[in-house]
Formats: structure tokens, sequence, C-alpha cells
């Protein structure tokens, strides 16, 4: 199977940002991505797609946010223009946005009914196709020099033609933060699961009893990456949980089924999630980018002067 759409979940409007998120979409914060360029998150959770094979994206958005983020993107792409004439890296930032703006569309999600509402949203887009998924607050760093984590991701699915989730092997306190699951793994492959079970944000408690995997660091279990690639059978699981009339209705459920009914695997990437609504987030995002990329030595320098600073201050302080 051939996946060349994607589709961007950005309708929730991060509360944890507050107040930033209270005047503009998290999305549109700025970042220095790895090729030295300022942008907005979206952008570059936008060109981890393009830079991995795809070829169009639907961005899930709130009511009114689609028109928004088309004139905030154009009125980057002029200022760059008439601002920076003859100046290199405006010209290459507002060649990007000119090729994102042509490339993306939106839909809107009309109320906030849960993320697997916000996914069925893009149906009528994604028209029975296999696409990736992925989230408007997540950043992604490979550690792979030539392929972009999604790019792992895509090859999997198409390789197999089935469902794949990105996974990354995590430390116990943190799995409540994120949808766990636990599978078989793949005879001669590394780092490939056969999905049995999901739970979403499971208790410690309730992982050591039912997500234990086979051959993972004790203490260690395989939580979602904020990446998939599914194959249209997602959105007929998807109407049946809508059709139960809940106003949260998650992903979760419509995944277990996915796994109960056909192939649907788990594939360890090489790389790391950034959350950014997460405490200092965007902080650490910003700085894992800098590191991996372009701006490897100012980012390096610069930490390691406010490390110096801070230690100086508390020396100071002990006196």
């Amino acid at each position: 199977m051939k996946v060349r759409k994607a589709v961007i979940t950005a309708a929730a409007r991060g509360e944890r940002l507050y107040p930033v998120a209270d005047t503009i979409q998290k999305a549109m914060l700025p970042v220095i991505d790895t090729d030295g360029l300022h942008k907005p998150v979206i952008q570059a959770i936008a060109e981890e797609a393009f830079l991995s094979g795809i070829e169009e994206i639907c961005i899930v958005c709130a009511p009114g946010d689609g028109e928004r983020y088309i004139n905030a993107f154009t009125s980057l792409r002029d200022n760059l223009v008439k601002s920076y004439k003859s100046v290199d890296w405006a010209r290459e930032e507002a060649e990007k946005i000119d090729n994102l703006i042509s490339r993306i569309q939106f839909t809107e999600q009309q109320e906030p009914l849960g993320y697997g509402h916000a996914v069925y949203c893009a149906k009528d887009f994604v028209n029975d196709e296999p696409f990736l998924l992925l989230l408007g607050d997540y950043l992604y760093v490979s550690n792979l020099t030539s392929k972009r984590c999604a790019a792992q991701l895509i090859e999997l699915a198409m390789q197999e033609n089935c469902s794949v989730s990105a996974v990354n092997p995590t430390i116990e306190h943190q799995i409540g933060k994120y949808g766990t699951i636990t599978g078989k793994h793949e005879p001669g492959v590394n780092g490939v699961y056969q999905i049995e079970k999901l739970i979403e944000k499971p208790s410690l408690s309730l992982a050591e009893l039912e997500l234990q995997t086979p051959g993972l660091r004790v203490g260690y279990y395989l939580c979602f990456f904020g990446m998939h690639v599914f194959t249209p059978t997602v959105f007929s699981l998807l109407e049946k949980q809508l059709a139960l009339g809940s106003k949260n209705t998650p992903l979760t459920p419509a995944l277990q089924e996915l796994a109960d009914t056909e192939k649907y695997l788990a594939l360890e990437v090489k790389g790391n999630r950034y959350d950014l609504s997460g405490r200092q987030g965007l902080l650490r995002a910003q700085m894992a980018l800098g590191l991996a990329g372009v701006a490897h030595d100012e980012i390096l320098t610069s930490m390691v002067e406010l490390l110096a600073e801070a230690n100086t201050r508390k020396a100071q302080l002990i006196q």
C-alpha cells in the first residue's frame, strides 16, 4: 500500500500552555527547527510528514481556526518577503510556507468530543486510503540521520500492508501519560510487535498485571510515540464508538478492536517524541531540536553557560 496522506489533530485549546494558548493556537508557537529556521510548531510537524513522503495533509482544528492558520501563514510569508529581501534564510522559509499552504486543508471539529471523534472528522479527506496520523502538540527527533521518525513508520506499514503504531520503551513512572500496549515480538525483526492489548494511560498496578512485554528492560513498557499509520478500517471502528453517543470518544477502544480483528503492529521508532503541552515541554523540545540540528554547537554552548551560571548562584547563596 502507499501512504500519501496525513492527518494532524490540532483542535484542543492547550489549557496547559496558558496564558499564551489563550490568545493564539498552541500549534502556532515558534520553535527553531533542526534546519535552523524559526517556524510555528504546526509547520515543523507538517514538514516531518512531507519529508517522509506525504503529499497531502489535513489539519483537524477547532471552529474558525482553519482560516486563522491560513491568514497567519500568509502574513508570515509576506512579512518574510517584504522585510528580509535578499536574505537567504528568509527566502528559504517563505518557500517552505508556500509549499505548506499549497498542500494542506482543514476540517473542523465542531465540538470537543474526544480524540477518536477528532480523528473521525478527517474521514472524508482520507477517502478510503491508508494515512499517517500525527499529534499537533508533539515534535519528533529521529536518531537516524537519513530517515525521519514518520518515514520509519511508513516504511514498515507499506512493507507489511497493515496498520502500525509507533512506540517507545518508557519508564514505569511515566506510563500514566500515554497509551500503553503489549504484544508478541515479531520473530526475526528487531523492535516490531504484534499488538495484543492497549490501555490508555494505565496505572502502574494495572500495567504490571496486564501490559508487561517480554524482552523489555525491567520497569519499562511500550507506550505510544504520538504517530500512527492506519488503514481506513479505523473509521468503521470509530463509527461504532460514536454510535454510543458519548461526549468523549477516545481512540483506544477502536484500536483495541483493530488489534482483535486484523494485523496491527507496533514499531519501536529510533528517535524521541516531545510533548509540548507537558510541564517545560516546549523548552525540552527546543533544546532537543537544537542539539539534533545545525544549531547544535550554539545550543550546547548556551546550556553549558546556563549551568555554570546556576552553579555560581548556588555557591554564592551557600556562602
